[in-house]
């Protein structure tokens, strides 16, 4: 599938829109699972990004795998069990190893529906804000399968066992305010504020230096698993890079320019 993900930079912001609304933004192949590879790559390699947004276009953020291609042996679910596997492995498990581990903070803006594999992409994101009309479900118990692409090990650490648990093995859909209220999102926006919210929230992150944002990010990722005297090294280890960048200078020059002043008035 060609432009799946519309990329769209301003300053040091980059929105990418999934862009199949015709199919509710549903994960099917087609090159989806390449593009995300794709676009995550390229972030990577391009300093001049601080944060990137990523949304749905039209009515949902995305539906999920394409059920018409599960009942049609297509796409995923093509082939025997060991094919199956291997697809998943090689396909769509590229999309959290790519977009999870992405340098710089990532927001979801979810516009609709986030629903199986799409519920699990918002939460390979840093921060999750949504719009009033969303909604998210960990359905694929439904569909007698399971959270083939992570889900199971993104969706506890973001809302804790018990929540993500009852999600899971009820396939149950909830609306924004409860996603809100559990700690899946950070906060509930007016549909037609959404992008706005998030175009605002990036800018007060991008305003920062670069570096920082990555440092502080991969710290973040690395300390969700590893032992506090490895965290520790590591946070010793950035902060010495970081107290020897020109922006750190300008910052502290700038901060005590700034008491100075207030001092005397």
């Amino acid at each position: 599938m060609t432009n799946f993900i519309k990329y769209e930079q301003k300053d040091a912001i980059v929105t990418l829109t999934m862009n199949r609304p015709e199919e509710r933004n549903a994960l099917s192949g087609d090159g989806q699972f390449q593009a995300f590879v794709d676009v995550c790559e390229r972030i990577k390699k391009d300093e001049s990004v601080s944060v990137v947004i990523l949304t749905g276009s039209g009515s949902a953020f995305s539906a999920g795998g394409n059920v018409k291609d599960m009942r049609d042996r297509k796409g995923l679910s093509n082939g025997n069990p060991y094919q199956i596997r291997n697809n998943y492995r090689h396909d769509i498990q590229n999309i959290p190893l790519s977009l999870y581990n992405l340098d710089v903070p990532t927001i979801a803006a979810v516009n609709g529906a986030a629903i199986g594999a799409g519920l699990d992409l918002a939460c390979m994101c840093d921060i999750r804000i949504a719009s009033e009309k969303a909604k998210f479900a960990e359905s694929f118990v439904k569909l007698g399968i399971i959270p083939g692409d992570g889900g199971a090990w993104l969706l506890p650490r973001l809302i804790g066992q018990s929540k993500a648990a009852e999600l899971t093995f009820t396939g149950d859909t909830i609306g924004a305010i409860e996603a809100l209220n559990c700690g899946l999102v950070s906060k509930v926006v007016q549909d037609n504020k959404l992008l706005d919210e998030a175009i605002d929230l990036a800018n007060r992150m991008a305003a920062n230096p670069v570096h920082s944002l990555r440092m502080a990010k991969k710290l973040m990722r690395e300390g969700a698993h590893v032992k506090l005297d490895t965290l520790l090294e590591m946070s010793a280890a950035f902060q010495a890079i970081a107290h020897h960048t020109e922006e750190h200078d300008q910052a502290i020059d700038a901060l005590l320019a700034r008491l100075e002043t207030n001092r005397k008035k």
